[in-house]
Formats: structure tokens, C-alpha cells, sequence
């Protein structure tokens, strides 16, 4: 019997909304200290989809005022507007009706809810709401979430092309705290899941690409590193060797030692 051949990594795109893109990791677009270093972080880390917090980034709204899109234009990234710092599904709403106009008719978003502004925990029955009514009004929806994998599967039964539940608070660090959590996300999904919050380091992130994850977004571990150019291309290495491991299948775990080079069949 012939064996199959793995997938080329230009076979194995990551396909959101009916668009395939090659890189499997999304970055933001704040805290940077300025546009130029913005600019550099996220070519550095290949990524592909940038998300732009509408309510506290310029990208039009502003016209006297430095846009993000003079530096990361539409024709080469997908934007991904999000609705950062909203607490109430109506504010989500609404910050999403006003990118598709910013963005000329652009339907792709990133709902995030919040529930309290210390831990920027996700307020699930707001987010609910929002993305019931975002889903009705045509809007192509990529959510976060917490890592409940009920709350996980209700979101994707209601239309949201993808499901981004939370590894650990936003901006924390903390890299996953609930792998089997985020694993049963994965094992039950048929959209893509993506975690979204809480990857500190490069290891985080491969992490969670082993773990079946279709691919990581972040921002603070990037734009608050030493040298966040350097950061992004470490991220974007460890999203490419995440993905090889988990479609290269790791070895079982085992208790004892298993030698490297068996003994049976030598030579007495």
C-alpha cells in the first residue's frame, strides 16, 4: 500500500471564513511605543491577520491623526477589527458596525466582551448575545471566550467562524493554565480554534500548535518583550514548530527508559 504524504506547510493553510492564509499566528497591534516599531514587530512575525482595537486605534475615524493602515495596509494584511474594551453586548455591537463602515463593507471581526476590568475576563452571557446578533447581521464572527468547552461548542453552533478561548487573563503571561480544557475545545471543534489571552513566551505558544490549537493570537508577549522584533520572529518559529509536532504525532509518555538503539535481534 502506498503511504499518504504529509502535508507541505503551503498545503496547510489555516482557512478562516473561506480564506486560507499560511501563517497560523495572528498578532495585535497595541502597546507598542510607536507605529515604526508596530511596523517591524508583526513583519517579523509573518503573521498575516492583525487585529486593531477600534476604540483605541486610528484607522480613518481620525484624519488629522497618524492612521495604522499608512503602515499595515489593507492590501497586504487582513485587518481584524476587535471590540477591546467593550463591557456590554450593545457597545460590542455597535464598535462592530462602525468598522465595517471604517473598513468599507468588512465583515470579519473579533468580538470580545469583557466582564471585569481587572482580570478582563470574558462576560459569557454578553458575549452570547452579541455574537447572536452579530451572526444575524451578516458579520463573520472569531470570538473569545473563556475555556469552557460547553460555551466553546454553543459559540460555533450559533455561526462563529472561529472559537478563541482564553489560555490564560489577557496581558497576564501565564501561558496555559488548563491544557485539557483547551484540548477538549480542540477535539470537539469543527471551526478553527485559536488561543486568544495569556501566551508569555515562544514555548507557550508552541504549546498550545501541539495541542491541535489551529493557531495562536497574541500581543502583549510580543509588544512588552526586551526586543519585541526579536520576540515576533521567536513566536513565529515556535507557531511553525508547534504545528510540525502535533501533525508529526509525539511520542507515547512512558514511565521507564526506552533505549535509543533496541537490543533485541544482537549479536550475543
Amino acid at each position: 500500500m502506498t503511504q499518504a504524504h504529509p502535508k507541505s506547510h503551503a498545503e496547510d493553510a489555516l482557512i478562516i471564513a473561506g480564506k486560507a492564509y499560511s501563517s497560523r499566528l495572528l498578532v495585535g497591534t497595541g502597546k507598542y511605543k510607536d507605529l515604526d516599531e508596530t511596523r517591524r514587530a508583526v513583519e517579523a512575525s509573518g503573521a498575516e491577520i492583525v487585529t486593531v482595537a477600534i476604540r483605541r486605534t486610528n484607522i480613518g475615524q481620525n484624519p488629522s491623526e497618524p492612521s495604522l493602515l499608512d503602515v499595515l495596509p489593507p492590501e497586504r494584511f487582513t485587518i481584524l477589527p476587535n471590540t477591546a474594551g467593550c463591557y456590554t453586548a450593545e457597545d460590542a455591537v455597535r464598535t462592530c458596525r462602525l468598522a465595517r463602515e471604517l473598513l468599507d463593507g468588512h465583515s470579519l471581526v473579533k468580538l470580545e466582551v469583557l466582564g471585569d476590568p481587572k482580570t478582563l475576563y470574558p462576560d459569557i452571557t454578553a458575549t452570547l448575545s452579541a455574537a447572536e446578533q452579530l451572526v444575524k447581521d451578516g458579520f463573520q464572527v472569531m470570538v473569545y471566550t473563556s475555556d469552557d468547552p460547553i460555551i466553546a461548542r454553543r459559540l460555533e453552533q450559533m455561526g462563529c467562524v472561529a472559537v478563541m478561548p482564553l489560555a490564560a487573563p489577557i496581558g497576564s503571561g501565564l501561558g496555559i493554565q488548563n491544557r485539557y480544557n483547551i484540548l477538549s475545545i480542540v477535539e470537539n471543534a469543527g471551526v478553527p480554534i485559536l488561543v486568544d489571552a495569556g501566551v508569555g513566551t515562544a514555548s507557550d505558544a508552541a504549546v498550545a500548535m501541539e495541542l491541535g490549537c489551529s493557531g495562536v493570537l497574541m500581543n502583549t508577549a510580543i509588544a512588552e518583550a526586551r526586543d519585541p522584533v526579536r520576540m515576533a520572529r521567536a513566536m513565529r518559529h515556535a507557531i511553525v514548530a508547534g504545528r510540525e509536532a502535533f501533525l508529526a504525532g509525539r511520542m507515547p509518555r512512558r514511565r521507564y527508559a526506552s533505549a535509543s538503539s533496541p537490543l533485541d535481534g544482537t549479536l550475543a
